[in-house]
């Protein structure tokens, strides 16, 4: 009992010191994406789809690349925005590239990132734009003139922002996101703490310190079933890279867990069919694995 009770606080410890170091970012990520989400979607997705009919060429592969990066949509609403961008004639090349940035990252989880240093979020920022930038240019280069998606029976959502108090549909959309990631951000620290009391910091830096291609390998393949939310990794993160993972280790983990988190995976599945979801899932891990060995050689 006393041995359980000595633990208990040790775990305590840790994740009150979890709690000091990151629950301020948490909130504010919260109070920001949802401020994006109610004053500045409609205002990003129509710049998206003003770049409709224009000559940008590459330009607006990594244009469309950015935009997903500002959309704060999750993917089961970015599938359907997608599908009536490509209802309106959007090329194939530009929807893979917002569809994949926005996979990946969000202003409010670039906010929480911030916890994690200028580093890393640099590093997280830029590999989640080129990953969604490369995946359009291989549809301009290799499926140009035919089709990769099929949106067929995708119809946009109706929007839970519908208060006409700007002030109370703000507060609603802040609280569905409390309630959609405080679960995940508390279950992260929990999982952090437990991962600093009993494993010791030198069996971190052996799997994923230094420029081991290994390393990096291990994290891209631990990104699969330990991502559930990015609320809930960037503790875990945080944790890790104290323990002497390195940046490069970290990128392949932040690019595989929410490129293969089982609920973007179950709508993808549905647009891009057996033989296109196979590329995609070839396409994550190649790019995760390079991205993390470029970024070890960089740093």
């Amino acid at each position: 009992m006393e041995v359980l009770e000595r633990e208990l606080v040790y775990l305590w410890y840790y994740i009150t010191v979890q709690l000091e170091q990151i629950f301020g970012w948490w909130v504010l990520g919260m109070l920001i994406g949802s401020a994006v989400s109610i004053f500045a979607k409609d205002a990003i997705h129509r710049v998206f789809a003003s770049l409709q009919g224009k000559r940008l060429g590459i330009g607006g592969v990594a244009a469309a690349s950015a935009l997903g990066i500002a959309s704060p949509l999750c993917m089961y609403g970015t599938v359907p925005i997608a599908a009536s961008f490509s209802k309106g004639g959007m090329q194939d090349s530009w929807l893979a590239a917002f569809m994949m940035s926005s996979i990946l990252l969000n202003p409010q989880l670039i906010v929480y990132s911030a916890a994690l240093g200028p580093a890393v979020l640099a590093v997280r920022i830029l590999s989640c734009f080129f990953c969604g930038t490369a995946a359009g240019l291989l549809l301009h280069w290799f499926y140009r003139k035919k089709p990769f998606f099929n949106f067929t029976g995708f119809e946009p959502r109706a929007s839970h922002d519908t208060d006409p108090n700007l002030l109370l549909r703000y507060l609603k959309n802040l609280g569905r996101n409390v309630k959609a990631t405080g679960p995940y951000f508390l279950l992260g620290v929990v999982l952090s703490a437990a991962f600093q009391r009993y494993v010791p910091a030198e069996a971190m830096t052996a799997l994923f310190g230094g420029n081991e291609a290994l390393g990096v390998f291990l994290a891209a393949t631990i990104g699969v079933p330990l991502y559930t939310c990015g609320g809930g990794t960037v503790p875990l993160l945080q944790g890790w890279l104290l323990d002497g993972m390195s940046v490069g280790s970290a990128a392949s983990f932040m690019l595989t867990g929410p490129s293969t988190k089982i609920t973007n995976l179950g709508a993808l599945k549905i647009v891009l069919g057996l033989k296109h979801f196979c590329l995609y899932l070839g396409y994550v891990m190649a790019f995760s694995l390079g991205a993390g060995l470029v970024v070890n050689l960089v740093l």
